[in-house]
């Protein structure tokens, strides 16, 4: 049984077009993130790209969050 929260988030990802990007968008990070974790070893161009990434995916994890937030505020 899903929480309400859960349920709002599959909701969301369903209708809401700017959430579904976003998801998107933090997939892609996170698979950029699983390719370099996967080196052995990181030159500093890499190092520099998985702080960058890593910046990023959590910006997009913060704004679907505030999405959730207003859609169970409203």
């Amino acid at each position: 049984m899903s929480t309400p929260t859960e349920a709002i988030r599959d909701n969301s990802m369903a209708n809401n077009l700017e959430y579904q990007r976003l998801q998107e968008e933090h997939s892609r990070y996170a698979a950029e993130l699983e390719r370099l974790e996967a080196k052995p070893y990181l030159t500093e161009a890499e190092q520099l790209e998985e702080v960058r990434l890593k910046k990023l995916k959590l910006r997009l994890k913060d704004r679907m969050a505030a999405l959730l937030r207003n859609k169970t505020a409203a």
